[in-house]
């Protein structure tokens, strides 16, 4: 019964990350945990791995058509990965009903940004005659990397939901650029957090195969569809489903706590 839940849940988060290019990845905590019934400790890990696979079969078509900015990415990923373990360590001082309220409020924070009008892009990274001018944009992608290293070893979540934002409205990215770069940071920072939390993880590996294998297959099977599919309606109703696990979240955490 776990097993066909399970597989049910990484089609259905695979799905939306098919359709929406990132995203999805944000429910597979809840998922796991609401879903499944692991504990947060369980839970964070075997979303670092869906994340961390999906991310990366997503990120091969962005390499051959040279989608990808390294240099930026290597600066996200310096950041960030020191980021995963002060995250996974301040996370693993908290009790459970603490972090999942503080991940009610990333998943707030997601659900407000996927609605939002982004009319203006920023200039900090933005290729000029002269190429980037590294040293602006540098120190402006330090502090970006930094907060969701720590998002993501604290709470299992990838954070493309803030990275492309990052990359598109305060640094001047191009969108397919920033798609291209978010997924290689989204690996790297995965890969470290997974690794913050091998120490006291017990992986159900099974499981983690089976959300994992379903997850992909239903992010690449979406992805072929997703030229006939409103994505901006879709965003929107995704924005309010996410409201709806945040607000369940919370409900949950306040009855219990």
């Amino acid at each position: 019964m776990t097993l066909a839940l399970a597989v049910v849940l990484g089609v259905a988060i695979g799905v939306l990350l098919g359709l929406l290019g990132g995203g999805g990845s944000i429910l597979a905590v809840p998922a796991l945990v609401y879903g499944i019934g692991l504990d947060i400790e369980q839970a964070v890990p075997i979303s670092l791995i869906v994340i961390g696979i999906a991310s990366a079969v997503g990120a091969l078509p962005k390499l051959l058509a040279h989608h990808i900015e390294w240099r930026l990415a290597a600066v996200f990923a310096a950041a960030g990965i020191p980021a995963t373990f002060a995250g996974a360590a301040v996370g693993g001082l908290l009790p459970q009903s603490v972090v999942m309220v503080g991940f009610a409020a990333v998943m707030i924070v997601a659900g407000a940004r996927m609605l939002a009008d982004h009319d203006t892009t920023g200039t900090a990274c933005k290729a000029g005659d002269s190429g980037i001018n590294w040293r602006r944009c540098v120190s402006r992608s330090i502090p970006a990397g930094l907060a969701v290293g720590f998002l993501t070893g604290m709470f299992g979540v990838g954070g493309g939901f803030l990275i492309i934002p990052a990359l598109v409205l305060m640094l001047g990215v191009p969108m397919p650029i920033a798609v291209g770069t978010s997924l290689v940071i989204i690996v790297a920072n995965s890969a470290a957090g997974l690794l913050s939390h091998l120490g006291g993880a017990t992986i159900d590996w099974s499981l983690t195969a089976v959300f994992a294998g379903t997850a992909i297959a239903g992010s690449l099977l979406a992805a072929r569809a997703g030229t006939r599919v409103d994505t901006a309606r879709l965003q929107r109703w995704f924005a309010y489903l996410v409201f709806a696990v945040a607000t369940y979240i919370l409900v949950d955490s306040a009855v219990f706590s």
